[in-house]
């Protein structure tokens, strides 16, 4: 069972009987009843009760046709299985440069997924074109399904509990109700995460951290970031503050930075900083971090060299803070670490170098299990995650609309309410 089987909600209470049985099927299925029964405690009578329920609300179907072991008298083990074609989650991610808008399934599948370049950088402003652009993705291919909530993920501080952007540095952006905001342009509920803690989530629920006892989540983007969980929780601090590592001072590195120092890790490593590097090493002619990428990808060796200096550089600065935490897995969001040969090999090497006392970071370290969807994926997670903690209470959300039925009105009357 993962590890967020037994999680407890973010009130402090522990999850009814029926997510309990919600999440064994999404960490196990296809399973059969008798063996939900027998990894949660729970009795085959409330766990038939709890499966009636979930099925009637399009959460979970039995797999026609499929049978679960040896066949015995009484009732055949059909296996159960996430449904995945009754519900859609919302998905809003805001980088620099763009917003990435999706559709998800409950199992974190991306449906549909596309990029929003901002036009102008103000909040109000970039968000009600993401939340318009989801509503039309809704309305062009989600038609049929029921929309439980929009997930919103980015990196900088955010809190969590108040639903806000306290501060994202890179965008400008300060003390912006992003919950609040976002629930009155669409109609519905809304849950906003820093995009590391997102996908501690998503690795838990969903990829290759199921039964980990401690993750460390490293980002790698533009904003350098990260999440650290241990046991059911991951770690927040006051005001969901936790993960800062922007400012972590980085050896062999002299580009200023924005707090007035040099050598600090987000100034070293960014996606800005490697773009830069590129056009001053001519091998482009403006700084566009997916140019250098392609080139990378094609295998360029001025453009591969500068993703591997870039892992090395990471590995260094990271190698105390593994040392810290231990952590049992490290996943990284890296373009160059998922999709360029060498780089997860350089990172493991410079940071396994510096470490001494935790884990060999060769055996660790690990890219992220979602290489081309992170972000969608970050974000979705971040109302997955709340959603698998306690699913009928947020089909019982209110609302202003349910089953996708008529968006383009709806769009007009979110646009008219914001």
């Amino acid at each position: 069972m993962s590890p967020e089987g037994n999680a407890m909600s973010r009130n402090g209470s522990r999850p009814a009987g029926v997510s309990t049985v919600l999440r064994e099927v999404l960490a196990s299925g296809p399973v059969a009843r008798s063996t939900v029964a027998r990894r949660t405690g729970l009795s085959a009578a409330a766990v038939s009760g709890h499966v009636a329920e979930l099925t009637a609300f399009g959460l979970v179907r039995a797999l026609p046709g499929v049978t679960g072991g040896p066949q015995r008298a009484g009732r055949p083990h059909v296996p159960l299985d996430i449904d995945t074609a009754q519900h859609v989650v919302g998905a809003i991610h805001l980088a620099v440069p763009h917003a990435t808008i999706a559709l998800l399934d409950l199992r974190a599948n991306v449906l549909q997924s596309a990029r929003v370049p901002h036009e102008g950088r103000g909040p109000h402003e970039v968000l009600a074109r993401a939340a318009d652009r989801m509503l039309a993705m809704m309305t062009e291919h989600a038609f049929e399904r029921s929309a439980i909530g929009v997930g919103v993920a980015t990196g900088g501080w955010v809190d969590q509990d108040a639903g806000t952007i306290v501060e994202h540095p890179v965008l400008g952006w300060r003390d912006v109700p992003v919950r609040d905001l976002l629930a009155a342009r669409t109609g519905l509920p809304i849950e906003a995460d820093a995009h590391s803690r997102a996908l501690i989530h998503a690795e838990r629920l969903f990829g290759q951290a199921s039964g980990t006892a401690s993750v460390l989540q490293l980002f790698v983007g533009n904003v350098v970031d990260a999440a650290f969980a241990t046991a059911d929780t991951v770690q927040h601090g006051p005001r969901s503050a936790a993960g800062a590592i922007a400012h972590l001072p980085v050896d062999d590195s002299d580009e200023p930075c924005s707090c007035g120092r040099r050598g600090c890790l987000q100034a070293s490593v960014s996606e800005r900083a490697l773009a830069a590097r590129a056009v001053a090493g001519g091998l482009l002619t403006k700084p566009s971090f997916m140019d250098l990428l392609a080139l990378g990808e094609q295998g360029s060796p001025a453009a591969v060299e500068l993703f591997r200096e870039r892992a090395r550089l990471l590995g260094r600065a990271v190698a105390p803070v593994l040392d810290l935490l231990n952590p049992d897995v490290v996943t990284v969001v890296e373009p160059g670490v998922s999709r360029i040969p060498g780089c997860l090999a350089e990172l493991r090497d410079a940071a396994a170098a510096r470490v001494s006392m935790c884990r060999d970071p060769r055996q660790t370290l690990h890219a992220t299990s979602f290489p081309a969807t992170a972000l969608a994926t970050a974000a979705g997670a971040a109302v997955l995650t709340e959603f698998y903690r306690n699913p009928l209470s947020w089909l019982r959300k209110p609302r202003s609309w349910n089953r996708i039925s008529s968006p383009v009105r709806k769009i007009d009357q979110a646009t008219e309410s914001a």
